[in-house]
């Protein structure tokens, strides 16, 4: 009887570390501990270790007694006010949930066509966020349009939603299964890294500027504009150099707009 030798490979399959150092967890809002202290245990199950938390409802959730095995991984989360502060030098934001009552405003995927799109990303120097929303409702329209894409985890139509904690094993399991090799010999597509979100945020925030001093839309709809910058500009896919030349180019609208007596 011949015994298997390969069996202590059977984590082989991972991602590099490299690789899954530019991968991070954002978790938005999450009600309960529990469900963070889960979150982490699948962060760790994959070999996953950057974990960000955004408002959460109770301040003890670093001491959840669910993140067996990740302790440390809790201990070292970076917690944040706002989602935008979170993603601020992500490239690539995915968002989680599903479109049972809402029309997505970007691609919507399901969960196994998405590993195509992060190893071009981790392939061109870009960092990738998967972003999960609270346990009630999930992401709001707001937090989505802070997203690239939108990943569905496929599920029976009768139990849609998940877990919290089993929704982020699951998505870290169909990454952490994609061959290293993938992202390894993948040609970058671009000759200037991909923008991140803090530098696409301020380039909506320049313009929204310029269109409210150019009287482009009454007050009433600065909320509205706002949010339509943040799912366009994140559709057009900027390199870095095209946006921040992008934004002084805007700047300097702007500053006509506020001198038109200026030479």
């Amino acid at each position: 009887m011949r015994v298997n030798r390969t069996r202590r490979f059977y984590n082989g399959c991972l991602l590099t570390e490299a690789h899954r150092d530019c991968v991070e967890v954002v978790l938005v809002s999450p009600r309960n501990p529990l469900n963070v202290g889960a979150a982490a245990r699948a962060m760790a199950n994959f070999g996953f270790a950057r974990l960000t938390v955004v408002a959460p409802f109770e301040a003890h959730w670093r001491e959840a007694k669910s993140a067996v095995g990740a302790p440390e991984l809790l201990r070292n989360a970076q917690e944040c006010a706002t989602l935008a502060e979170a993603l601020a030098h992500c490239t690539l934001v995915v968002g989680t949930g599903t479109r049972t009552r809402r029309k997505a405003e970007q691609p919507a995927i399901l969960l196994p066509v998405l590993v195509p799109w992060v190893v071009e990303e981790l392939a061109r120097g870009g960092r990738v966020a998967l972003v999960f929303g609270p346990e009630k409702h999930g992401l709001t329209r707001d937090d989505l349009s802070h997203c690239h894409l939108l990943v569905e985890i496929p599920t029976d139509a009768r139990q849609p939603s998940m877990n919290l904690g089993q929704a982020v094993a699951v998505c870290l399991y169909e990454l952490a299964r994609s061959r290293p090799r993938d992202a390894e010999s993948a040609q970058p597509g671009a000759v200037s890294p991909p923008a991140d979100s803090g530098t696409l945020d301020r380039l909506a925030d320049v313009i929204e500027e310029a269109m409210s001093a150019s009287g482009y839309a009454p007050p009433t709809m600065q909320q509205a504009n706002r949010h339509d910058l943040r799912v366009m500009l994140r559709r057009l896919a900027w390199l870095e150099n095209d946006a921040r030349r992008a934004l002084g180019l805007f700047r300097r609208i702007l500053w006509r707009l506020r001198h038109p007596g200026s030479g």
